[in-house]
């Protein structure tokens, strides 16, 4: 993802009002590698900025999502999670705590029909992740993870 300056720059040159708001979920997601819900990056800018509507942070997250910054996804956890890694790559998700992490993967090579055109692929493996499967007992380690930047 984009540093705050540049994504700044980006909402000014597509006609979208930059304000701290703004900035401050810019901040949130900046260097994260989690896959976090609208709530989560919430949780994160409201710590910052008490006075901050999950409607603006949702409207954000869908404004970034337009200008193509990141990507939403669906991967059967109940939640739509945002991706700020546009590379091409699938992902992993732990089926006990619902963590998401990025795979390294080529897109498998399709014969498409019928004047079909592939233009994206993504594979998501389920499984338990190393925590999940050491945990003694079976409750969530990573539920509720926020976004971290580092």
């Amino acid at each position: 993802m984009k540093s705050v300056d540049e994504l700044t720059e980006r909402f000014r040159a597509s006609g979208r009002k930059v304000t701290p708001q703004r900035q401050s979920i810019f901040r949130a997601l900046g260097g994260s590698t989690v896959h976090p819900t609208a709530e989560l990056v919430y949780e994160v800018v409201s710590a910052e900025m008490p006075t901050i509507s999950l409607r603006t942070v949702y409207q954000t997250l869908h404004d970034l999502e337009a200008m193509g910054e990141l990507h939403s996804i669906d991967v059967g956890t109940g939640s739509t999670r945002f991706d700020p890694n546009l590379e091409p790559h699938h992902h992993l998700v732990c089926t006990e705590c619902g963590r998401i992490d990025d795979i390294e993967a080529e897109p498998p090579v399709l014969a498409a029909s019928g004047g079909f055109e592939v233009t994206a692929a993504e594979l998501v493996y389920r499984g338990r992740c190393a925590a999940c499967r050491t945990a003694p007992s079976r409750s969530p380690q990573h539920q509720g993870e926020a976004p971290t930047n580092g």
